[in-house]
């Protein structure tokens, strides 16, 4: 009963009842414009004193709100307003202008059939209350029973006893029918004010581009914030060991600290900003296996860990898109060898180019208390990311205590 009730006079059902009542009142204007055409056709004056002329009013002036639905303004319009008081989930609605003829000839069904349920239900809403609350107080009330227009039906004691409840009855019909074409047009109108499939298909690649920015820039933070703290952590630890002995050592230890902290800031600084501002950073350019590679190896050694770095291929040669992604590779190179493998091991580093093939080893021992986690963790996996991404191929894995890290990118043909 309680369910009952919530659906015929819950904030659901009447917020669908005054969405039908702006139905209705948006159908006024249509009906005087038929009555306009009803009343000379007729040979009627006055056409609103006839309820048969009213319907034929009404009726006259539907295809004309169908016409009018046609103006850019109604899709948006209509969506707004349903999915605030029907209660329909806004991705399940269009919100532009409808372009095509499908879409204009759902948008001009619905207009239609907005304004045709609500001028009836606001019709009912008007008429049926008033006529409910004298049945109700009929009995109650002598002087409504001396109306010369009741039929004589009333004069009899039981007929009098019942019109409280038809009265009641009235209003809860009227209830039931607001509740039963508000659910309606609920239910009809991602059908009618929906997106249509390209609609959707734009939306779905739209969210795709913006997944896959999102996923870069993901890539972007982890390996260049995670590398700056793992080497920062090991420069600190080498030159709180040598505080006493090396202050020279310390010295430096402290100065790759701050360049790498104030070139990851910037990096951030980039990042963040393309978050905020959805553009492209234009503060801080990526770094390139061109220009950054050096740095990357200084600051790296700085930490302790013996660098043995062999490039054998011109880094200035490289495509901008290959250098700036294989800098991205060997920092989380260096930077997984010095989570898992410590200060103190010997790191070498390859670069070189085979069959138009950029290939990039890095490899480091590991003891068995400090073995990689099998699979690798989220750096291991966006390594292999920006290879796929550009038609490459990365291997990670360790075998008689060394861990390995290769890629290929090719130079050429760039997915």
């Amino acid at each position: 009963m309680t369910a009952l009730a919530g659906s015929l006079f819950g904030r659901r059902a009447r917020l669908r009842w005054i969405h039908l009542i702006l139905g209705g009142a948006l159908a006024m204007p249509y009906v005087l414009v038929g009555s306009v055409v009803v009343g000379p056709l007729t040979g009627v004056d006055d056409v609103f004193g006839s309820l048969a002329l009213q319907l034929g009013s009404f009726t006259l002036g539907l295809p004309l709100a169908a016409v009018t639905s046609l103006f850019p303004p109604t899709r948006p319009l209509e969506s707004g307003v349903v999915r605030w008081l029907c209660g329909v989930e806004a991705d399940r609605l269009a919100y532009g202008p409808a372009r095509t003829k499908g879409e204009k000839g759902r948008t001009a069904a619905w207009f239609t059939l907005h304004l045709g349920a609500g001028g009836i239900i606001a019709g009912m809403s008007l008429a049926v209350p008033p006529f409910a609350a004298a049945l109700i107080l009929l009995p109650f009330v002598p002087a409504l029973r001396d109306e010369p227009t009741l039929p004589g039906l009333f004069d009899h004691t039981w007929v009098l006893a019942l019109t409280p409840v038809a009265g009641a009855v009235l209003l809860v019909a009227l209830a039931g029918c607001a509740a039963g074409c508000g659910a309606l047009l609920a239910r009809w109108a991602p059908t009618l004010l929906g997106p249509s499939p390209e609609d959707r298909v734009a939306a779905a690649e739209a969210r795709a581009a913006d997944l896959a920015v999102r996923n870069r820039l993901a890539r972007e933070l982890h390996d260049s914030v995670g590398h700056a703290l793992s080497a920062v952590g090991l420069q600190a630890s080498a030159a709180r060991r040598v505080l006493d002995s090396d202050p020279e050592f310390v010295r430096e230890a402290l100065t790759a600290i701050e360049d790498t902290t104030r070139r990851t800031v910037g990096e951030l600084d980039a990042v963040l900003g393309v978050l905020r501002d959805g553009d492209a950073p234009g503060t801080a350019p990526a770094p390139t296996l061109a220009a950054d590679l050096d740095g990357l190896l200084r600051r790296t050694r700085a930490g302790g860990p013996r660098v043995t770095a062999t490039v054998a291929a011109d880094p200035q040669a490289l495509p901008p898109l290959v250098s700036r992604e294989a800098y991205r590779i060997v920092q989380e190179g260096l930077s997984n060898a010095l989570r898992h493998a410590g200060e103190r091991v010997t790191v070498a580093l390859r670069i070189d180019v085979v069959d138009d093939h950029l290939r990039i080893t890095v490899e480091n021992p590991f003891g068995e208390a400090r073995a990689p986690r099998p699979g690798g963790g989220h750096g291991l996996r966006g390594v292999a990311d920006r290879a796929r991404l550009l038609g490459g191929a990365a291997e990670a894995g360790g075998a008689d205590g060394v861990w390995r890290l290769h890629v290929r990118l090719p130079l050429k043909g760039l997915a």
